[in-house]
């Protein structure tokens, strides 16, 4: 029998280190996904899994995102880093923080600042959780509308995202 697990959206978790970030943000949405007791709570490798691994037709919605970008006067995104330049990144986003139970990721620029909090959560039953906390902050009109913009393909690919590492165990990760 395949495993299918249920992605769904909570309100931002209060224990995360981000939830200082909430109140003036422009942006902030949250997605839970279970994960099996038993398997490997490492999260870089559920960083990985959620954030690094790029869904089938990502290239054609960034394509569209780029073009969107560049009518609103907005840069680019840039393209995944490999392996080997040395930094600490999880997929295409610097690493900010690393706690025994949340994975902070992001980036600051002149346009927004970007924080997706991967956090842990303990559960009674035979499941934890992974939640995804996404917050963005603008500076300016020009990165509301874009957020405005991509607030529906960003809510649809987290899901996607989460629900496709959560059918994988986040990773394979499996330790029992």
């Amino acid at each position: 029998m395949t495993y299918s697990p249920t992605v769904t959206e909570q309100p931002p978790p209060v224990q995360s280190r981000l939830a200082d970030w909430y109140r003036d943000a422009d942006l902030v949405d949250t997605f839970s996904a279970p994960l099996r007791s038993g398997l490997n709570t490492n999260l870089r490798a559920i960083g990985e899994a959620v954030l690094g691994q790029p869904l089938p037709g990502l290239k054609t919605l960034f394509s569209i995102r780029d073009g969107v970008t560049r009518r609103l006067g907005l840069k680019a995104a840039e393209k995944p880093r490999g392996s080997d330049d040395g930094s600490d990144h999880v997929g295409i986003f610097p690493v900010l923080s690393m706690h025994d139970d949340e994975l902070i990721v992001g980036k600051d620029d002149r346009l927004m600042d970007l924080r997706i909090s991967l956090l842990v959560q303990k559960g009674s039953d035979d499941f934890d959780r992974v939640l995804a906390t996404t917050v963005v902050r603008c500076h300016n009109r020009r990165a509301r509308a874009y957020i405005a913009v991509i607030r529906p393909f960003h809510r649809l690919l987290i899901r996607l995202s989460l629900s496709r590492a959560a059918r994988a165990d986040f990773a394979l990760g499996a330790t029992a």
